[in-house]
């Protein structure tokens, strides 16, 4: 049976992993370069780490910091924010990444991901969406970028279905009305994305407990479940999720972690 993934999110601003409620109200957390060595021991599948300010102050990603995570961790790690051309992609590569995230600067340019796919490979290019329900939108729900701030007009299931012609080969669905309320993933945009596209579809944005996982991976169709504050304060290790997960049926990968 294929097997579901648990993915751990690190939200970096400053060289710090810091976490909000609706993209506001962030307070730093942690070393990004220790709390990614602390979840590859608990045994996560695969780590994302995103620099949430690099789009919109229209910089370049800390690539300090990625090649300093990746030195600690064995399992895929994809980096997102602040790439806007195939060049930054290659840094990024270069610094240990096995995935590319592009959220912002591909609604703006849908070639960036046309580009990297075709240079990298579509297992290489990941498309970050943040959507926020629009009832003016055909799905019902609506494209934002710049961390949540700004409404494109695009829609969510075309955006979605646009970029897995282009060569997308996953998508990370993130809902920014439920991201870090930790009430549950927003199953119903998870599951019209899920059914709209071929490649796989990760979950994210309002986890809080091991059943919201396990809904998302279920009821919502996803691939993989995204989870950031239910691990970063402690309520959870990645191992406990996993057990639950089990518990309930959710195949996943059992075992001691990887330190």
């Amino acid at each position: 049976m294929f097997q579901k993934r648990i993915v751990v999110c690190l939200d970096v601003r400053d060289g710090k992993t810091t976490k909000g409620v609706k993209f506001q109200g962030n307070v730093d957390i942690g070393d990004p370069v220790e709390m990614a060595a602390d979840y590859y021991r608990q045994g996560v599948d695969e780590l994302v780490f995103y620099d949430i300010t690099a789009s919109s102050e229209r910089r370049s990603i800390m690539i300090d910091v990625v090649r300093r995570v990746a030195e600690r961790i064995f399992i895929p790690f994809c980096v997102g924010g602040g790439i806007r051309s195939a060049q930054d992609m290659r840094a990024v590569i270069m610094a240990g990444a096995e995935k590319v995230s592009v959220n912002s600067a591909a609604v703006r340019d849908p070639s960036i991901i046309t580009d990297g796919a075709r240079l990298y490979g579509s297992q290489c290019i990941v498309l970050g969406m943040d959507a926020a329900a629009d009832p003016s939108m055909p799905s019902g729900y609506g494209i934002v970028v710049d961390g949540g701030r700004t409404p494109v007009g695009k829609d969510m299931v075309e955006w979605a279905q646009e970029a897995q012609a282009r060569g997308a080969g996953e998508i990370v669905l993130n809902s920014i009305d439920a991201d870090g309320t930790r009430d549950g993933y927003e199953l119903v945009a998870t599951r019209m994305v899920s059914e709209a596209v071929g490649i796989p579809v990760v979950a994210s944005g309002g986890a809080g407990q091991p059943s919201h996982l396990a809904d998302a991976l279920t009821e919502g169709k996803a691939d993989a479940a995204l989870v950031a504050s239910m691990v970063h304060y402690g309520d959870y290790t990645v191992g406990r999720i996993k057990e639950d997960l089990a518990a309930q049926g959710v195949p996943v990968r059992l075992d001691a972690g990887w330190g």
